[in-house]
């Protein structure tokens, strides 16, 4: 399958400090992949670095096959790029940015362009200084789509907004993922739940696991047992099994290899009074803080 992203052993260090610690990053053309982690896990590094914003220490990065290193100039105009904390000429008026940008992208399409300004109510005769953030994000975002990009790479973007200005944010990145990729780094979590086909969890610079949403959510459980009250829990338990915790009768934890048999063959061996066993799904919040708190007991 075609990648739009790709990267091999990618590190990133500030002095002392590895901010990406040896990332191997596959995205596939027409994925909407979502980057989580903690503040801090090295998203946004790998995204400056995707996008030639800095240099790696070590490894490589490609985006839409040409090597992150070498993208400048025209290599830009197939990328839609918006970051946490975009930037536009605060002096001038709304109109006067689009307009400004249209020269700059050969695929620019005019009727998008006005479709978006209409979606996102964008104010042309006001300066972009008076905006508040939301409408500058729309802007940004109208300024990153109005070309038809080849990829679309978000950072951060829906921080501080309210839910209708996100919801009107992902409409539009949804109606755009027909001919584009979408790569975006975000801790809102439940939004990108309802969109995102894949995910990557970033930890400390250290990528743990990359792959589609809907093998992640078949692979994570909740799991409750009733059995006979056993204090201490048996050890060794299956490191799989993430947050093990009992009260009375009833012992719950998470499986983070969930298999309906083996889970079942696990738990009668280490539980043979097992009464009642239950697996429940979880949303990608529950998952996120599941691996966080593993971390943190780490």
């Amino acid at each position: 399958m075609p990648l739009a992203i790709h990267t091999e052993q990618l590190t990133r260090r500030f002095g002392r400090i590895t901010a990406v610690d040896s990332v191997n990053l596959d995205v596939p053309e027409g994925a909407l992949y979502a980057l989580v982690g903690q503040n801090g896990a090295g998203k946004t590094t790998i995204i400056k670095v995707l996008m030639n914003l800095i240099p790696a220490t070590l490894g490589s990065a490609t985006i839409l096959g040409e090597n992150s290193s070498d993208i400048r100039g025209k290599s830009y105009a197939q990328v839609g790029y918006v970051s946490e904390n975009q930037e536009n000429p605060e002096w001038m008026r709304v109109g006067a940015v689009l307009e400004y940008l249209r020269d700059f992208y050969p695929t620019w399409d005019c009727r998008l362009e006005q479709s978006l300004v209409k979606q996102f109510e964008l104010p042309l005769d006001r300066k972009v200084k008076v905006l508040s953030r939301g409408m500058k994000m729309k802007l940004a975002l109208a300024s990153a789509l109005a070309f038809h990009p080849r990829l679309i790479v978000l950072d951060e973007p829906f921080g501080g907004l309210d839910p209708l200005v996100r919801d009107q944010l992902i409409e539009s990145l949804l109606e755009s993922a027909a001919e584009s990729t979408v790569f975006i780094s975000s801790h809102d979590l439940a939004e990108i739940e309802t969109f995102s086909t894949h995910v990557g969890y970033l930890e400390s610079g250290r990528l743990l696991f990359s792959e589609e949403m809907s093998s992640l959510a078949t692979r994570f459980r909740e799991v409750e047992i009733v059995t006979e009250p056993t204090h201490p829990l048996p050890s060794p338990l299956p490191p799989s099994w993430l947050q093990p915790k009992s009260s009375g009768a009833l012992v719950r934890f998470i499986d983070s290899r969930f298999d309906e048999q083996n889970t079942a063959a696990d738990i009668y061996r280490l539980f043979p009074t097992a009464t009642n066993v239950q697996f429940r799904a979880l949303s990608l919040r529950s998952i996120f803080l599941a691996l966080a708190r593993k971390s943190e007991e780490a």
